[in-house]
């Protein structure tokens, strides 16, 4: 599954350095227009994933994990390949949106996993995750970016792209196994209204401050994404290798969030998902109002990177987190709705920082987003109580 994700998540971040750029190419202009348009489309997909995640998560629970995950990895594989074939940044936009009303990978991967591992590991087993989800964050930007520059066609990455889905597919397919029984066949168990199960969760006292966690992580993580080929072509100009420096910027992260995901997932597990989670969001919120004032391309890669090494702390020890909460036959549901945080925020961050760059201008948007995610660190030491060692979950 780590291999899984590590696809998957190539392939929904190998267009990121040129989308704007794919944009004026469509002939989208002028640059406020483009930057508009890059973070509507960048945030679509999110939207419709989270009005669908709850149906999807519980649709896992009812059926089978791996079913959604294969289900999932098919979607992105078919509207990924339809997005190499648009003429203009409108049919671009409905095609994301289908995209993530179809998809539902993240949530049915992660409790795929977290059902399968003892509680007092989430923290250790969740963070590979991560790790294999930020493998594919640092090649997919930067192989985006190389195929772009050397065959000069933005449409060939989408069409690429699809085949990496299909690969994913293919590998969840053969080597991941399950062993799902559905839940009406355990125990004589009835089965649950649709809505019951969601407003059951939506009222438990402990996932309610966790939601908004979830969601402020994911308006921080992505809400200067649309701005980033645009800031890098503002340092370096229109240079040849434009999109590999912008895909570069994308990939500092990566790689800092590779190195960082597996140690702080398993730290949470010793000393407390509360304490590493104050901790990672500080770290984020320091290199990235710095942001705001660079005007050198090394530089701007290094403050990318410190917050690569603080953001690998956050998703996976919020969902190790909120997964101990649960039993494992819930954790679809549950992972669903947390889904539904992930992506509004994915949704609310690309959008609100093309909106404030837009107006305002990149350092703006930068500043905003530091300043949001302090306020989430902020929401996490007065709001969210202290959370209990893992040995004694």
């Amino acid at each position: 599954m780590v291999a899984v994700q590590a696809t998957m998540s190539l392939a929904f971040q190998i267009s990121a350095p040129f989308l704007p750029l794919f944009l004026i190419q469509l002939g989208v202009h002028p640059l406020p227009t483009v930057e508009l348009w890059a973070g509507a489309i960048s945030s679509v997909n999110f939207l419709t994933s989270a009005l669908l995640s709850p149906l999807w998560g519980s649709l896992a629970d009812r059926y089978g994990r791996k079913a959604m995950v294969i289900r999932s990895t098919g979607a992105v594989a078919f509207f990924t390949a339809l997005m190499g074939f648009v003429q203009n940044a409108l049919q671009l936009f409905g095609v994301r949106a289908l995209m993530g009303a179809f998809s539902g990978f993240s949530a049915a991967a992660t409790a795929l996993v977290a059902t399968k591992v003892p509680k007092r590991r989430l923290g250790f087993s969740l963070g590979w995750m991560a790790t294999g989800q930020l493998v594919g964050a640092l090649l997919g930007p930067m192989i985006g970016g190389l195929v772009a520059d050397s065959t000069h066609s933005y449409r060939i990455v989408f069409f690429g792209t699809s085949v990496f889905a299909l690969v994913a597919a293919a590998g969840c397919a053969w080597f991941v196994h399950e062993g799902f029984v559905r839940r009406e066949d355990r125990d004589g168990a009835q089965r649950v209204t649709f809505f019951r199960e969601i407003g059951e969760l939506v009222r438990h006292p402990q996932l309610a401050p966790m939601f908004v966690v979830v969601l402020l992580a994911q308006v921080a993580a992505l809400g200067i994404q649309p701005i980033v080929p645009l800031y890098v072509r503002s340092m370096v100009g229109d240079v040849p290798w434009l999109a590999t420096a912008a895909g570069a910027a994308f990939a500092v992260t990566g790689l800092a969030d590779l190195i960082a995901s597996p140690l702080l997932g398993k730290r949470s597990d010793r000393i407390g998902y509360r304490r590493v989670l104050l901790i990672s969001l500080v770290g984020v919120s320091a290199f990235t109002l710095p942001q705001a004032i660079v005007h050198n391309l090394w530089a701007f890669l290094a403050l990318r990177f410190g917050v690569g090494i603080f953001l690998g702390g956050i998703l996976p020890t919020a969902n190790a987190w909120i997964g101990s909460l649960f039993p494992g036959e819930q954790r679809g549901r549950v992972y669903g709705v947390v889904s539904s945080a992930t992506f509004m925020g994915m949704f609310v961050g690309p959008l609100l920082g093309g909106i404030v760059a837009s107006s305002l201008g990149f350092a703006a948007a930068f500043l905003m987003i530091g300043s949001l995610t302090f306020l989430n660190f902020l929401w996490v030491a007065l709001a969210v109580p202290p959370s209990r060692h893992a040995s004694s979950i």
